[in-house]
């Protein structure tokens, strides 16, 4: 309640202060979304039936985010987990979902672990222009596996649309060191970005027990490459490497310890290094009415875990996807249409690298083929009425043929009013690990695992204000996941399929007004029922929220952000019990974060900045027995050419 009053206490002290909303006209759906379809011009933000969030640039840099994990944190549905320090496991789940049923893409390219089967936002730092793209809902019919809970779509900026250089230096609490850099812009036809950055921190104790500094050192570099060598033909190349060094600490797995089942001091830590690519090319025929791509984008990943000093284990994966799509526009300004077919082929492969008790079987390299073939259909009426379907079908090497569809619609029945909806079926096929995986300490694979199948819905509405300067809505969301994956606890944990079905219902809302041309605000709250068999699922807070209030000065001289986020309490798992080696259940306290930050343009070019993060200094934790961070400050400049 104290933490709650404070927070309350530090919005106050800038209300007086917010002007009314200012006049004229800048509307807040006013662009496109490219991850609604699989054609590359996207869909019109006011005519998508689907709830969605856009993060934009500038909110990247208000907010000074350097893990695009933490900006997640805003969006309405998004739940984040992080194993204490910023090295540390991190899972993102969207409306109760699980967290390897969020289908991730980095500029165009499937990057989730071919491996785990799920994106570790610990090593995703954020670029200094990008943006993100949140569709929530099943979207399997556009994607395959993995897009149940929706899809999470981080895009770096062209050269066209942020040209010049940037080099930005930070420093700050827990030994923290931040540097990146980007050059972008236009030579001809070609358009060109090549960007990196490099965080390290020494960190801060994980264990409640502990006095060890759990570090991270975070780096990564891409390239980003356009050439149209004429107005019908496009090439497109991105390239992007990362690597994470990041401790660990172990669980105590003493049995006669008191602490056992908690993280402990240690001197584990594990290395992560994956490859990006993608190569693409469009050409328009029938005067730019009807397109032709082709794609092929690829993933190599592996990472290696060390104890005592020596190789304790590891593994490595690799993922080729090839796509062909073919988009026709037809009908008038009043009724617009488009039509897409699209062939999807994906090969996993995955390799069990670990020293300790080898065979021949657990060692071999495995993999997985699927070929996924896609129509969709979208129109538009009036410039008032969005309609879309897609039905989805794939044929996998390893289990049956499925079938997912996706239906959406929205209606503006009124110049500031929005009425829409969608329906549709997600599915998650089994990861190569869950079907192969093999360590005699904690895990042996199961191979006669099923895909995991999801039916959902979701209504919405949508108000403005002001001109379209502020924008309201409210979206009530209801899914059934059934075949649900578990973990199951016998002599050698491992997973299997649970005959009981879980379902995620509940209710987002979200508010943003654009205040007399200086401020802005951004407010989220969410509401998550998520149960299986009856009882609350893990990690999944009942009511989350947060609010982003900030103001810039005349010609952007300089600005000032303030960031709440609450967390609500929620379950996790335990597993303290010497006798049963068995999890009990355990309730996490809820817990709100204040962040505040000030930035001043010393000149045109150089500009200075800081931040204060968990303000109140609060005592938390988003994954049971790991302590995560107090207050800390961080301060940087940024150059620009």
């Amino acid at each position: 309640m104290r933490t709650i009053c404070l927070v309350a206490a530090s919005v106050a002290a800038f209300l007086p202060a917010v002007p009314a909303l200012a006049q004229g006209s800048e509307d807040l759906l006013d662009f496109v979304v490219v991850t609604a379809t699989r054609a590359n011009q996207g869909v019109r933000a006011d005519l998508l039936g689907s709830a969605f969030t856009i993060l934009q640039p500038e909110d990247f840099e208000q907010r000074q985010i350097r893990y695009v994990s933490d900006i997640l944190r805003d969006v309405p549905g998004i739940s984040i987990n992080r194993s204490g320090t910023p090295g540390g496991f991190t899972q993102v789940r969207i409306r109760g979902t699980e967290s390897n049923h969020a289908l991730v893409l980095i500029d165009g390219i499937k990057a989730s672990d071919p491996v785990a089967g799920e994106f570790d936002f610990s090593s995703l730092i954020a670029d200094d222009l990008a943006k993100v793209e949140v569709l929530r809902g099943p979207q399997s019919a556009l994607y395959g596996s993995d897009a149940i809970g929706g899809v999470i779509n981080y895009i770096t900026l062209s050269g066209r649309e942020a040209p010049g250089g940037r080099v930005r230096v930070e420093g700050g609490s827990f030994g923290t060191k931040d540097v990146s850099a980007r050059y972008g812009g236009v030579a001809g036809p070609l358009d060109y970005v090549f960007s990196g950055g490099w965080t390290d921190s020494e960190g801060y104790p994980v264990s409640r027990f502990g006095t060890r500094d759990v570090g991270t050192e975070n780096g990564a570099i891409s390239a980003r490459l356009e050439y149209t060598p004429s107005e019908t033909l496009r090439f497109k190349a991105v390239a992007r490497y990362t690597h994470t060094r990041a401790d660990v600490d172990p669980q105590d797995s003493d049995p006669t310890s008191p602490t056992f089942g908690y993280v402990i001091d240690g001197d584990d830590y594990y290395t992560n290094r994956v490859y990006y690519g993608l190569v693409r090319g469009e050409l328009d025929t029938l005067d730019g009415h009807w397109t032709h791509a082709l794609t092929a984008q690829g993933v190599d990943a592996s990472r290696d875990s060390y104890s005592l000093g020596a190789l304790n284990s590891g593994d490595s994966g690799k993922r080729q996807r090839y796509s062909y799509e073919s988009t026709l526009r037809f009908g008038s300004d009043r009724f617009a249409q488009t039509l897409i077919g699209a062939v999807d082929r994906e090969r996993e492969e995955y390799q069990n690298r670990g020293i300790f008790f080898q065979t021949p079987e657990s060692t071999a390299e495995r993999s997985i083929t699927n070929t996924g073939v896609v129509l969709q259909y979208d129109a538009r009426i009036q410039d008032r009425i969005g309609l879309g379907a897609a039905v989805r079908h794939d044929d996998n090497d390893r289990f049956d043929d499925d079938n997912t569809y996706r239906l959406q619609g929205s209606w503006r029945f009124a110049r500031d009013t929005r009425l829409r909806a969608a329906t549709g079926t997600g599915v998650k096929n089994p990861g190569v690990f869950e079907l192969f995986g093999f360590d005699p300490s904690f895990f042996v694979g199961n191979p006669g695992l099923r895909p995991e199948k999801s039916r959902g819905w979701e209504v919405g509405l949508d108000q403005s204000f002001a001109d379209q300067r502020a924008l309201v809505g409210a979206t009530y969301f209801h899914s059934t996941l059934k075949d649900e994956i578990v973990s199951i606890f016998t002599t050698l944990p491992t997973v299997a399929n649970t005959n009981r079905e879980s379902t995620q219902k509940g209710v987002e809302v979200f508010a943003q007004a654009r205040l007399a041309a200086a401020w802005r605000l951004d407010a989220s709250y969410t509401y998550v029922d998520a149960k299986e068999n009856g009882v609350e699922e893990l990690r999944r807070p009942a009511h989350m929220g947060s609010v982003n209030l900030s103001w810039r000065a005349p010609e952007d001289r300089a600005g000032v952000s303030l960031t709440v986020r609450y967390n609500g309490s929620m379950n996790d798992n335990a597993f303290t019990d010497p006798i049963m080696f068995t999890p009990r259940l355990v309730r996490l306290s809820s817990y709100t974060l204040v962040n505040l930050g000030a930035d001043y343009r010393v000149t045109d070019t150089l500009q200075v900045y800081g931040r204060v993060e968990n303000l109140l200094d609060e005592r938390y934790e988003e994954v049971f027995s790991y302590r995560s961070a107090g207050r800390g400050a961080f301060a940087g400049a940024r150059l620009t050419f």
